[in-house]
């Protein structure tokens, strides 16, 4: 692996635009997204085929089926709501789009948007404080689990939930083949604000037409990933992952089954807020975001418990967002990456930073090839059991857009049963504090062992942000 450099002020804004899902359209191709011939069906994405393909997998949970919350804290007129879901759905392709195979080619099937999307609620101020919370987790929690047919419109359900007499909750069961962190977070909850404020003022949408839609991405990306592109992109990944090593020696719970289960539960946490204003400062003085330093702290973490040096943890890039046309879309566009970090040599915590950072950045610039098609073309030795390449992986949620604060949204509130990964930690950088959750697979942890292991990180990140010239060897030894 390379040995560590600087990282120049394009490469780091790069990789903060990145992380936040903010990407500008200056760093790829420049040709432009047309608008598709609309006679003709429609290719998915590279992504959106990934999942479609992980997804006809049988007898496993439904691990592709996201949960969000969507808060609100006033008066709620139901009938207004349903016409905000309308006009979104008019606006974006994506949500009200299905998925078949015809003749012989997998296609998106893009619906009429409907007139109307009814809704109904469940009024819980009769039952009881704790009944009412525990009934409404139980209906959130029913949809969730319940399997999408992907030949099938809509890939969403929405339950509304009343528990007092101005406090609602918007539960949404969204099938990820449609949506990911920036769709929820920068999106559906400001789309869906500002068309509520308007139409319960008695005015039409103020929301800006939209150039293109997902499917013009669709066609436009296969166009543009192939040849030369594909070729170069595949050469940085065979040279960063020759050599990776199979697996990550975490001590489990319990025997690995023969086969990956899927299985996920969800263990939420909470950093102290004086910890979560260090990261933010301390990451701040060091020129790299607060996702650096969290996974930073991760590999920290992952050393202390299996000695390995030569780690690999997976993310999830907003890859197909490059470009400024497809900011406003609603829809998936993901991507797992592997970054792989080499923590020989005792290296001091700001050393360790860098090469987070180098990794992160040289990930982020060849992102667009989907991480099974990796795993095809350079043919690791594959294990059953296990996720090729890494099994603990770890994200950022998007920040927070300004909005009127009697909404609020978090997602992965509510375990759908199943996790991609034996291990993988989302945080979420609020103005109140960092939260987060971790999802884990219970065929191999114990739940102490989870709680266990998120002490430790917090041990960890305030001995890095108190002592940036710790060495690795002592704060392996303090945690």
């Amino acid at each position: 692996m390379s040995d560590v450099v600087q990282m120049s002020e394009a490469k780091s804004s790069l990789l903060r635009r990145y992380l936040h899902g903010r990407h500008t359209a200056a760093s790829i191709n420049s040709s432009v997204i047309a608008q598709r011939a609309h006679d003709s069906l429609s290719p998915l994405s590279l992504q959106q085929e990934q999942i479609w393909l992980n997804a006809q997998r049988k007898g496993v949970p439904p691990f592709y089926n996201e949960s969000i919350t969507i808060y609100r804290k006033g008066p709620l007129e139901v009938g207004i709501l349903e016409r905000c879901l309308v006009e979104i759905l008019k606006r974006h392709e994506a949500w009200r789009t299905s998925f078949d195979v015809l003749n012989g080619q997998l296609v998106q099937i893009i619906h009429e948007a409907p007139t109307c999307f009814p809704l109904s609620v469940f009024d819980l101020r009769s039952l009881s404080e704790n009944e009412r919370e525990q009934k409404a987790l139980e209906l959130a929690a029913a949809e969730v689990r319940c399997p999408f047919d992907l030949r099938k419109f809509p890939l969403f359900r929405v339950t509304i939930v009343r528990l007092g007499g101005e406090e609602y909750r918007l539960y949404l069961s969204i099938h990820q083949i449609i949506i990911d962190g920036v769709t929820a977070y920068h999106i559906l909850l400001p789309e869906l604000v500002s068309l509520y404020e308007a139409f319960s003022r008695g005015e039409s949408s103020h929301l800006p037409e939209l150039s293109i839609q997902s499917a013009d991405f669709a066609c436009w990306q296969r166009d543009w990933l192939k040849d030369q592109v594909f070729a170069a992109q595949l050469g940085y990944w065979r040279k960063q992952l020759a050599g990776a090593p199979p697996s990550l020696g975490w001590p489990n719970d319990r025997p690995r089954p023969a086969c990956q289960s899927f299985r996920g539960t969800i263990r939420p946490f909470t950093l102290p807020r004086e910890l979560s204003d260090q990261v933010r400062r301390f990451s701040q003085t060091e020129g790299v975001t607060s996702f650096v330093t969290l996974l930073t702290g991760l590999y920290v973490l992952l050393h202390r418990y299996t000695q390995q040096t030569d780690i690999v943890v997976g993310t999830v890039s907003p890859a197909g967002r490059k470009r400024l046309e497809v900011q406003p879309l609603m829809g998936y566009f993901l991507n797992p990456l592997p970054l792989r970090l080499d923590l020989s040599g005792d290296p001091s915590v700001h050393e360790l930073l860098l090469r987070t950072q180098q990794a992160s950045v040289g990930a982020l610039s060849y992102d667009d090839v989907p991480f099974e098609r990796l795993v095809e073309e350079l043919k690791p030795k594959t294990d059953p059991s296990r996720n090729p390449y890494f099994q603990v992986a770890a994200s950022l949620e998007p920040a927070m857009p300004d909005v009127d604060s009697s909404w609020d949204l978090t997602p992965m509130d509510i375990e759908n049963g199943g996790g991609r990964w034996d291990l993988y930690l989302v945080w979420d950088d609020r103005p109140s504090g960092l939260i987060g959750r971790v999802q884990y697979n219970p065929d191999l942890f114990e739940v102490a062992t989870i709680d266990r292991m998120l002490a430790h990180q917090e041990t960890l990140l305030r001995e890095m942000v108190s002592n940036p010239q710790s060495r690795l060897s002592n704060l392996t030894a303090n945690c």
